[in-house]
This record gives C-alpha cells, sequence and structure tokens, in this order.
C-alpha cells in the first residue's frame, strides 16, 4: 500500500496563487508492521502544523484566475503574447517554434469564448513563396478597431535589426483573415505593445529600430492597409538605448509612453498634441532588465503595469499602479521564483476584469485575471518594492 501525504504550502501574503508551490512527500512502504503505522503517524502530525500555519497566507484576493493557455504546446518555444477581447470572447496570439529565430518560428493564435483555451493554430508563418524561403516571425500584436476590424501586426526576419512589418485584417473577430500584407518602406507597425486609437480614427503605434541603437519613434495610420506616417526618433541611443514602448492615452488627452532600456530603468514620453511632438526621454523610478513591459489605463483612472521589477533579472513579474503616470505603487507580485517570466501583455475587459498573458519559462503562455477592485497598492519609495 502506497501513502502519498501532500504539504501544501500557500504563498506568503501579496503572492498570487500563480507561484505558490506545494510539496510532496512520499512513503512507500506496506503497512504490515508497527514502525510503518509509526512513519504514517509521524507524517499526518507534521502536516497539520503546516496547514494551519499556512491558513492565514491566503494567495491574493485580487487574482481570479492563473492558467496556461495551452498546457502542451505542439513546440518546444512560446514567446511574446498578446490579448483582445472581441464580441466573441478572447484571443490570444505569440509566436512559438524550436527557439527565437528559427525558421520554423510562426504565428499561433487560440481563442477563448467562456468554455476554455482552443488548440493553438498557426496563423501567420514567414514563408516567402516567391523566393522560396522562410523567415522566423516575431512579436504579434493584436488590436480591435472601434470599426470592428480586427488587426494582427507581427514581424517577419532574420533579426530584429533587418526585420520587416507585416499585417493582416479579420472582418469577424478573428475567425478568418485576410492575405498578409507588408507594410510600407521603413513602418513597422507597433513593434510589440498595442496601439491606442486616437479619437479621430489614428492609430498611434509605439514603434522601435534596433539597428542603428536602440531608438523609439511613432507611427500613425488611419488604414493599416495604405497610408502610414513614420515621426522622429524619440530619444538618442547613447543616453538611453530603448525600445518597445508601451502607449497610454489619458481621459485628457494627454498621451505617455513608457520604454524597456538597456540602462536598468523604464524610460517615458508624453505629447498633449495627440503625438505629433513629444517631451524629452527621462527616466521614471521603476527597474527594468532589459525586458518588454505593458501597461493599460483603467476605466476608474489609474495605470497598471505589468513589468519585471529588477535591473538584472526576468525571474519576477510585478503589477505596479498610478494615479498619474508618474507615482508608482506596488500592487501585486504575479511570479518570483527562478526562470524567466517575460514579455506581459495587459488589456482590461468589458467586465472590468484585468487579463495578463506573459512568457512562463520560455516554454508557455500564462493567462491571469486580476480583479483590480480587489488590488492593495502599496507605497514604493524611489522605486523600491516594499
Amino acid at each position: 500500500m502506497t501513502i502519498a501525504v501532500a504539504l501544501d504550502i500557500d504563498a506568503p501574503a501579496g503572492y498570487t496563487s500563480c507561484h505558490a508551490h506545494g510539496r510532496v512527500i512520499y512513503l512507500n512502504h506496506l503497512m504490515k508492521t508497527y514502525l510503518s503505522l509509526l512513519l504514517v503517524g509521524l507524517a499526518l502530525s507534521a502536516w497539520l502544523p503546516l496547514s494551519a500555519a499556512a491558513a492565514g497566507t491566503a494567495p491574493d484576493p485580487a487574482v481570479v484566475k492563473c492558467e496556461f493557455i495551452v498546457e502542451n504546446p505542439p513546440f518546444r518555444s512560446s514567446h511574446a503574447s498578446t490579448i483582445v477581447e472581441t464580441r466573441d470572447g478572447l484571443l490570444a496570439a505569440w509566436f512559438g517554434g524550436s527557439r527565437e529565430r528559427a525558421l520554423d518560428v510562426s504565428i499561433w493564435l487560440s481563442r477563448n469564448d467562456g468554455r476554455g483555451w482552443t488548440p493553438p493554430e498557426e496563423v501567420a508563418n514567414g514563408v516567402d513563396e516567391k523566393n522560396w524561403r522562410r523567415y522566423p516571425c516575431w512579436n504579434p500584436v493584436l488590436f480591435l478597431r472601434r470599426s470592428g476590424d480586427l488587426l494582427l501586426f507581427y514581424k517577419v526576419g532574420p533579426s530584429p535589426e533587418t526585420w520587416w512589418g507585416m499585417v493582416k485584417v479579420s472582418e469577424n473577430n478573428g475567425k478568418t483573415w485576410s492575405a498578409a500584407k507588408r507594410l510600407p518602406g521603413r513602418i513597422i507597425g507597433p513593434v510589440r505593445n498595442k496601439p491606442v486609437e486616437l479619437p479621430d480614427g489614428t492609430l498611434l503605434c509605439g514603434a522601435s529600430t534596433e539597428n542603428s541603437g536602440w531608438r523609439v519613434h511613432m507611427e500613425r495610420t488611419r488604414n493599416p492597409l495604405k497610408g502610414w506616417e513614420r515621426g522622429d526618433f524619440l530619444n538618442a541611443a547613447l543616453e538611453y538605448g530603448a525600445i518597445q514602448p508601451t502607449v497610454l492615452q489619458y481621459l485628457d488627452g494627454r498621451l505617455q509612453i513608457l520604454c524597456r532600456t538597456k540602462q536598468g530603468v523604464i524610460t517615458e514620453c508624453w505629447s498633449t498634441n495627440r503625438g505629433v511632438a513629444w517631451s524629452r526621454m527621462l527616466r521614471t523610478v521603476l527597474p527594468n532588465p532589459n525586458s518588454a513591459i505593458d501597461a493599460v489605463l483603467l476605466r476608474d483612472g489609474p495605470v497598471l503595469l505589468v513589468y519585471n521589477h529588477s535591473t538584472k533579472n526576468r525571474n519576477n513579474l510585478n503589477v505596479a499602479l498610478s494615479p498619474d503616470g508618474k507615482t508608482w505603487q506596488a500592487a501585486l507580485v504575479l511570479e518570483d521564483e527562478s526562470g524567466e517570466f517575460s514579455y506581459p501583455a495587459v488589456i482590461q475587459t468589458s467586465d472590468g476584469m484585468v487579463h495578463v498573458t506573459y512568457t512562463w519559462k520560455r516554454q508557455r503562455i500564462k493567462h491571469v485575471v486580476i480583479d483590480p477592485a480587489k488590488l492593495t497598492p502599496r507605497e514604493m519609495p524611489e522605486g523600491r518594492w516594499p
């Protein structure tokens, strides 16, 4: 007879069920002697105080759900997810294949109509039929326009220094897609994070290049299949090597971008004229380990940012809140253990919930649902996590 005694240890206060781990001790003995009974008794006595002690440290109540979009992906590596809400439910996409930069890396998509995530399907790849070549795909971005058109932006090419932008359009919430179209000239499209749609219908996209230093610029379009405008660089690469801006549109019309950098900090720029001109890029108080970030303006006002609160590592993933985009409060720890947890994407859905997807150890994409009303912000003096 086999006895399995489970020691379930909840995470510390402020941590989520996403990284609360239990330990299981297996005692494989025949229950024929007094010694075996004694061992079982000792195991049970050890279990009781652990459970009692853990009773007061339940996972953060703000976390509604924590799951993998695909438990066992049909490829070795998954990275750089994006998520969007449509009338038919949620869609998530990411790039997956044997490894980043490999020729077999494609864009994969999964749907969730409330009954769970569908098996992933390839929605775009880097096959160049004209030249009999194939390139890796990168950084998908899903965005639903007010018109109802669903856009899928992504990159194709050997590397971030040489890739080019692509776009597909769906008129039925992602059930079918148009043929892929290459973006014109030096247009990249939203390089990593979702764009914003301005009041006049213009899409404002955060873009960046890595071929002559890491530099950020903005791109805008009213019709992504036709005309685009590319703005000037917003940073000097020698001051801040910045890429992958996330764009925030405030209720008063101001715009803010927050950027990943090589300098160990998140940087920002502001615009008061719908993104035509921008302030000088400056550092915020928040750290960054040269890893992607994403943010969303919640309906009740505050900004919610998902990022790695570190200057060196991607092994912790955090949520911070800000009433104004300038002062920040610690809100939640999504992950804090060995391994990589990175490249978050975040949206707020029509029911008020916040949905975060992110790379889990480069193997899978994790999906976390957060109730923002249950977050308990704490002060972060000078950007130090409490």
